[in-house]
């Protein structure tokens, strides 16, 4: 296909993890060829045996998996997905997204499955993928991290809960007060009752005379 390039294979330089030979790949349900696997912590590239082959950036990687539902594929393998296209199917996608403005929203899909000889190797080659996708976490998840609309939602929430919390301390020092005019006698006042037969109807508050000397 003509997406298959000839490049020299990561080495350690690249954080190679994993080297697996006798590997077939298979591209959207055509096979690719037999050729070698390497899981590096830079990329993920397959080469044939006359060194053409293609690299993939983890970037681009949305699904990795051990499949052993014989059902979907007749071998064991491991799947990978990647929001791309790739050989002839790029060539088609021109002119379909010339003509169909309306999906514009839809990403590219391509299904890659790398078949190894050896199937006992497809833990390790998962444990090798999960390790250095890890080393390239989603820009988007990092954005929704910080994103600026839930930021703002609890600043929000808390400088309402301050303005909350201010009336109700306003609200309650006005009630008292009232109370406090309304309960407490003046000078005037107790002068005038010395004989206590004056009751005050008013309803005390708790702790509202305290401080207060009460005339028996």
């Amino acid at each position: 296909m003509s997406f298959l390039k000839s490049f020299p294979p990561p080495g350690s330089a690249e954080g190679l993890r994993q080297q697996q030979p006798d590997t077939e790949a298979v591209l959207n349900g055509k096979g690719l060829g037999t050729g070698t696997l390497y899981i590096a912590e830079s990329r993920l590239s397959w080469l044939d045996g006359s060194g053409l082959g293609f690299s993939l950036e983890y970037p681009t990687i949305s699904l990795h998996a051990v499949s052993r539902d014989l059902h979907a594929y007749p071998r064991e393998h491991l799947y990978v997905m990647v929001n791309a296209r790739f050989g002839e199917e790029s060539k088609e996608s021109v002119a379909d997204e010339e003509e169909e403005d309306s999906d514009d929203d839809v990403e590219p899909i391509a299904e890659f499955r790398f078949v190894p000889s050896d199937k006992s190797a497809l833990e390790a080659m998962f444990t090798a993928m999960c390790e250095c996708q890890a080393l390239h976490p989603d820009p988007e998840d990092e954005d929704s991290d910080d994103y600026d609309g839930e930021e703002y939602d609890v600043e929000a929430h808390a400088e309402g809960q301050a303005t909350l919390e201010r009336l109700e301390g306003m609200l309650s020092q006005s009630v008292s007060s009232q109370y406090n005019m309304a309960g407490v006698r003046t000078e005037d006042s107790i002068r005038d009752y010395e004989d206590g037969m004056e009751v005050d109807s008013t309803p005390t508050v708790a702790g509202q005379f305290e401080d207060a000397d009460v005339d028996h």
